[in-house]
């Protein structure tokens, strides 16, 4: 798969890109960011934090508002942001900012007209991290996943899902979706009114079902007007704490939902995956 590059940026000794490639799964051009820090010069392969998007976003709003780029640096991280999902005039859209383009949910739908191109669970588990380690020095023993919102969700599903993420952590998580007004509309939108199929996208249905990850890492803002509605921490931290899955639940008074609240905790973030990494 050839890459094109958007943009390239210098930043903390490193470089910081925008590349866009056809996807096999989504069959549509995908967006991503990547951060390589001044340690690839050295050239040896480093480890990656996959970063994912909340609703509504792309790649630029972690890129662009996340301040990420100096811990990266000083820890010798690569950090990839792709998009949300597919889009493009001939992608299904809805809308409702809360689906279709822009609100891809990480799964893999099967319903019509969206299973055609919303695969993002096989796109950011498999076609993206064949793409980053075919053309960049990236460790991929060493990998590690995280996002907001929508992108916590994901986050945390897709490394109960699969070992090969060393750590896991998220910011303000849509933590079981199958129980939560945005999670059921997504839901029966893209997988069908079954909820049996609903199982495997639903963190704390992983959980409750046996799936474990030797630790997560979970901050959440008080002041977050999606808290009681959509977020639910409660509902991660009672089955945790029922499954003895390990947990740190960070609830940060007076902080919101937005990137002013991420960039707050993103270097404590990324110094706990680098210490297991």
């Amino acid at each position: 798969m050839s890459l094109e590059q958007l943009e390239v940026h210098e930043s903390h000794g490193g470089k910081l890109a925008v590349y866009r490639h056809d996807s096999a799964e989504t069959k549509t051009p995908m967006t991503f960011s990547i951060f390589l820090p001044p340690q690839v010069k050295s050239g040896k392969k480093l480890p990656v934090v996959w970063y994912l998007s909340g609703l509504t976003c792309t790649h630029a709003n972690v890129t662009e508002k996340g301040d990420y780029r100096r811990a990266c640096a000083d820890l010798g991280l690569i950090f990839v942001a792709p998009d949300t999902s597919p889009r493009g005039e001939t992608v299904p859209d809805d809308d409702a900012y809360d689906f279709g383009q822009g609100a891809g949910f990480y799964v893999d739908a099967t319903e019509a007209p969206f299973a055609e191109n919303y695969r993002m669970y096989s796109y950011i588990t498999e076609e993206l991290p064949a793409l980053i380690a075919a053309n960049f020095p990236v460790d991929m023993t060493r990998q590690s996943i995280m996002g907001h919102s929508m992108g916590g969700h994901g986050a945390l599903v897709i490394a109960l899902r699969n070992p090969v993420y060393r750590a896991v952590s998220a910011f303000a998580p849509i933590v079981a979706p199958s129980q939560v007004p945005w999670g059921e509309k997504a839901f029966t939108g893209y997988l069908g009114p079954d909820r049996a199929a609903w199982v495997t996208y639903d963190a704390c249905a992983l959980i409750a079902a046996g799936h474990r990850v030797p630790d997560i890492l979970v901050d959440q803002g008080m002041a977050d007007s999606f808290l009681t509605n959509q977020l639910k921490p409660e509902l991660l931290q009672a089955t945790c704490g029922n499954a003895e899955q390990p947990l740190t639940l960070n609830l940060r008074t007076c902080y919101d939902h937005s990137y002013y609240f991420i960039s707050s905790f993103m270097d404590e973030h990324l110094r706990w995956h680098a210490a297991r990494l």
